[in-house]
C-alpha cells in the first residue's frame, strides 16, 4: 500500500516538474527564436529601405539616411542580403548576390521565382526570410539567409533538452527523498496500529477464556438462565472478533513459509464443510475445479482465503430474490478454479444486489460494512474480506469484485511461478 503511495507521490512530483520544465524551456526557446527572427526581419527591412538600383551587387550597403541610428551596429554589416529587382514587364533589372559570393545570379533568380510577384510583405521560405516591395516601375524581392540562426537555435534546443534531462534525473532523486519523508510517518503509524491490534488481541484472549469458563461453571450450578446465555453469546462474539483481528494481524505482518500447494485439492477440501451450511440456508454449492492447479504459497492462509470467500458468498446471497425468481441456478454459490497462463484464477459467485462502484473500492477495508454490501449476518464484523485481501497481497496476487447481471463475483488471481 505504502509503496503504491510513494510511487504516486513520485509520479505526481515528476509530472508537474516535467510539465513546468517543458513549458519553461519551450517558452524560452520560442521567445528567443521569435526575437531573433524579428531582429533579422528588421535588418532585412532596413536593407529594403536603403536599397538602390544604382548600388553595384556586393558593394557595401549605403549608410542609413542621415539622422537615423543603427541599433544593430556591426551586425547589419556582417549579415548577408540578396535581392532581385524585376521590372513591371518581368525583366531582371538587378541582382544582388551578397558580399560573400556564395550564390550565383541564377541561384538568386531561382529563389526569387519561388515567391509570386503579386505577393507584398514579408515571410519565410526554407532557411530564408524575404520581403517583397512594389516600387515605381519595378518589384524588389529581398532575402536574408538565416541558416546560421536556425542552426544556432537548434544547438540551443539540444543543449536545453540535455540540461532538462539532467535536471529531471536529479529531480527524481529529490522526489524519491520527499516521497519517503512524506510516507514515513504514515508507515510508522500503520505499524503501531497493527502492533496494537496484535497486542490487544493477545491480551484479550485470556479474559475472554476466563469469562467463558466462569459462565460455564455458573450454568452448571444454576442451570440455564437468560443472563448467563447473554453473557456466553456476547463472549463468543468477542472471541470471534479477537480471533479475526489476530488472523488479520498475522496475514499482514507475519512472514509464513511458502511451499508448493495443490490449490485444486485444497479448494475441494475447504469448500466441502460449507455444503451443509449452504443447505441450511436453502442454497447449493456448485464447483468447477480444474485439476492440477498448483501455486507456491502458505497452505493455511490459502485455505483461510477460500473459506472466507465461500462463507461470504453464502452469508450474503439474496435468498429472497432467488426464491422469487424461480431459477434454480440463482440458489447456487458457484466456485470456479482454473489455470490461465501463469496465474491461478479462483472465482466465487453468488446472487446479490449490485455493489456501487464507490463501495467496491472500500469493500476490503477493515470493519467496513454497508447495508447494501455487508449486512450483519451471522456475526460478521467486516474483517473477513480484509483478511482475504491481506492474504492475497502476501501471495503477490490480486482480488477484486464484479457485479454482472444481478450476481456478485469475487475473483482472485494468484501467480503460479514467481
Amino acid at each position: 500500500m505504502f509503496r503504491e503511495t510513494r510511487t504516486r507521490i513520485i509520479l505526481a512530483i515528476m509530472t508537474v516538474a516535467i510539465l513546468l520544465l517543458a513549458a519553461t524551456l519551450g517558452t524560452v526557446y520560442v521567445s528567443s527564436y521569435n526575437s531573433l527572427k524579428k531582429e533579422n526581419m528588421e535588418m532585412l527591412k532596413r536593407y529594403v529601405e536603403i536599397y538602390s538600383l544604382e548600388a553595384l551587387p556586393g558593394e557595401n550597403i549605403p549608410a542609413p539616411p542621415e539622422g537615423r541610428a543603427d541599433p544593430e551596429g556591426n551586425l547589419f554589416d556582417l549579415s548577408s542580403f540578396y535581392s532581385v529587382a524585376i521590372s513591371d514587364d518581368g525583366e531582371i533589372l538587378a541582382v544582388d548576390t551578397g558580399r560573400n559570393g556564395s550564390y550565383t545570379k541564377e541561384d538568386i533568380i531561382a529563389l526569387s521565382e519561388s515567391i509570386p510577384r503579386v505577393w507584398s510583405g514579408t515571410g519565410t521560405h526554407s532557411h530564408y526570410i524575404f520581403c517583397v516591395e512594389h516600387r515605381d516601375g519595378y518589384v524588389l524581392k529581398a532575402f536574408m539567409d538565416i541558416a546560421l540562426t536556425q542552426n544556432s537555435m537548434g544547438k540551443v534546443l539540444i543543449n536545453a533538452v540535455i540540461a532538462g534531462v539532467i535536471a529531471v534525473c536529479a529531480l527524481f532523486f529529490v522526489a524519491l527523498f520527499f516521497a519517503h519523508m512524506i510516507v514515513r510517518p504514515l508507515e510508522e503509524n500503520d505499524i503501531k496500529q497493527k502492533q496494537f491490534v496484535s497486542d490487544a488481541g493477545h491480551e484479550l484472549k485470556t479474559p475472554i477464556s476466563v469469562i467463558s469458563a466462569n459462565a460455564e461453571l455458573l450454568a452448571r450450578q444454576t442451570g440455564d438462565n437468560e443472563w448467563l446465555n447473554n453473557i456466553q453469546y456476547e463472549n463468543e462474539r468477542m472471541g470471534n472478533l479477537v480471533r479475526e483481528l489476530l488472523d488479520l494481524s498475522r496475514a499482514e505482518n507475519k512472514t509464513v513459509p511458502f511451499e508448493n500447494v495443490d490449490l485444486s485439492k485444497l479448494t475441494q477440501q475447504e469448500v466441502l464443510p460449507f455444503e451443509s451450511i449452504a443447505f441450511e440456508n436453502g442454497l447449493m454449492i456448485e464447483t468447477h475445479i480444474e485439476e492440477g492447479v498448483t501455486v507456491k504459497g502458505n497452505r493455511g492462509q490459502l485455505g483461510q482465503l477460500i473459506s472466507i470467500l465461500t462463507d461470504n458468498a453464502i452469508s450474503h446471497t439474496d435468498a429472497q430474490r432467488s426464491t422469487s425468481s424461480d431459477v434454480v441456478s440463482d440458489l447456487t454459490v458457484n466456485i470456479r478454479l482454473k489455470k490461465d497462463h501463469r496465474h491461478a484464477i479462483l472465482s466465487v459467485k453468488n446472487m446479490g444486489e449490485a455493489i456501487p462502484e464507490d463501495v467496491r473500492e472500500r469493500l476490503f477495508d477493515r470493519f467496513y460494512k454497508t447495508d447494501e454490501a455487508r449486512e450483519d449476518n451471522g456475526g460478521h464484523y467486516g474483517l473477513g474480506l480484509s483478511i482475504a485481501k491481506a492474504i492475497v497481497t502476501a501471495h503477490k496476487g490480486t482480488i477484486n469484485v464484479e457485479c454482472p447481471d444481478g450476481f456478485i463475483v469475487f475473483c482472485v488471481r494468484l501467480p503460479i511461478e514467481r
